[in-house]
């Protein structure tokens, strides 16, 4: 108890510095105290000169910084490894993708996906900072264990895709990860003793220990990306990260400003998906709004907690990945000599704080169910990076069906939900307005 006070109170004296939400500064806190703090003396079989482990704001960007780190990448502009920020604003960075999926005799489904997208997120990075990967898949789990063994005998993490559900620390039921491609960073195998086990770079600020037989089938079990494996190689040649930076930048405010796909999808992405998601939230009548597409408690309940997840923790950082973003630009303005890259991430910071308040917001402390949802993720959250055991995860994972039917047995009258509706409807708008200002001052 000790201990998680004194973490606590160094939490909430970065919040306090930096103006950060709880769940940033926790995840900056981790990230600094887990470097250096693993080796190879303490998990046998982990790559020579891998140090820092999960605590990122993005799953990604983080598994790729330190993959780069561990083969000897270092950023031009400064000969020191990678920041995360940089790494994620080179992706792309940022998007928004709205949509509702409805399906006959089932309730609706949401998602936002508030990071670069659709464009493959690591590949998108390297190619802009000129580093070379080898990209392998296979329908043979006996080629894909030997690709698996190559890449870690030769010193390169790889970056594996696999079916979520497969890894017990997510604490997600058989098939519940089936459908989205989740990558996690194996780095290191344990080939001594009697059960050879991976280790595996995935959120928690220490490695996690699997059985290679699990690994194997988690890598097997996502059908799209059946055995797919990405091992980062140092580049043979100094990359132009001004020219990169500048790309990577068009890249985010075309794909905001639209089109993406080129194709009737595109009016759920960029500020066009914003508009559409503002506009569903406050719609009390229409079949398309939320009222009475989500007009059963139960899709409800699960349409807010999705609101809330996406912006803060699924497919993203926190903050709809804006702060990171912000990130991003103050280091760029150094590197392409841009003032108006600052002016811009304050924009974005701002984007971001608003995204946070709309994800606290969709869990009002007035409506127990939410307000218990709220308390259930940053729990998870603390124990998936903090590195807890997986029943622990599990257990506080499933309390997801008895809170919903908590909310469905009192659900909140017509009044209260109208109020919150508009008012998530009102930070949508807000947002999107700040992200507009700053994509006029990122375009000119």
């Amino acid at each position: 108890m000790t201990v998680r006070r004194s973490f606590k109170r160094l939490v909430r004296a970065r919040m306090a510095r930096t103006n950060e939400s709880y769940t940033t500064a926790r995840r900056h806190v981790l990230a600094q105290a887990s470097l250096n703090t693993v080796t190879s003396a303490t998990y046998p079989g982990l790559l020579p000169g891998y140090r820092g482990f999960g605590g990122g704001q993005h799953h990604a960007s983080a598994a790729l910084a330190h993959a780069l780190d561990a083969v000897g990448v270092r950023a031009p502009h400064t000969n020191e490894p990678y920041t995360e920020a940089m790494l994620a604003g080179l992706t792309g960075g940022i998007g928004f993708m709205y949509a509702v999926f409805s399906y006959a005799g089932e309730l609706p489904t949401m998602t936002i996906v508030a990071r670069h997208h659709p464009e493959p997120f690591v590949p998108a990075a390297l190619r802009r900072i000129g580093t070379p990967a080898e990209s392998l898949r296979t329908s043979s789990a006996r080629t894909a264990e030997q690709n698996l063994r190559a890449a870690l005998a030769a010193g390169k993490p790889a970056l594996c895709t696999v079916d979520r559900a497969g890894l017990p620390w997510h604490g997600l039921a058989c098939g519940e990860g089936y459908a989205d491609p989740y990558d996690v960073l194996v780095c290191g195998l344990d080939d001594e003793g009697g059960e050879k086990r991976v280790l595996l770079d995935d959120e928690s600020v220490r490695p996690w220990s699997l059985p290679l037989p699990e690994f194997l089938a988690a890598w097997a079990a996502h059908r799209r990306g059946r055995h797919a494996m990405l091992a980062v190689v140092a580049p043979e040649r100094p990359v132009d990260l001004a020219a990169a930076v500048r790309d990577a930048v068009a890249t985010t405010c075309a794909h905001l400003t639209g089109p993406v796909l080129g194709n009737t999808f595109d009016v759920n992405f960029g500020f066009s998906g914003m508009r559409r998601l503002a506009e569903q939230l406050a719609d009390p009548r229409g079949k398309t709004g939320w009222a009475v597409r989500f007009a059963d408690p139960r899709a409800l309940f699960a349409g807010v907690r999705r609101l809330h997840d996406c912006l803060e923790v699924e497919y993203t950082g926190p903050g709809a990945t804006r702060p990171l973003y912000a990130d991003f630009l103050a280091e760029a303005a150094g590197v392409v000599d841009d003032p108006a890259y600052l002016e811009a991430a304050d924009l974005f910071r701002r984007s971001g704080d608003v995204w946070s308040a709309l994800a606290a917001a969709a869990l009002p402390a007035e409506l127990p169910a939410l307000a218990a949802y709220d308390a259930m993720v940053e729990e998870r959250l603390g124990l998936l990076l903090d590195g807890g055991a997986a029943e622990e995860i599990r257990a506080v994972t499933s309390r997801v069906d008895e809170l919903t039917d908590a909310y469905a047995a009192a659900p909140p009258g017509e009044a209260v939900l109208r109020e919150l509706l508009d008012r998530l409807a009102g930070l949508v708008e807000q947002a999107t307005d700040l992200e507009r200002r700053a994509v006029d001052v990122l375009t000119g």
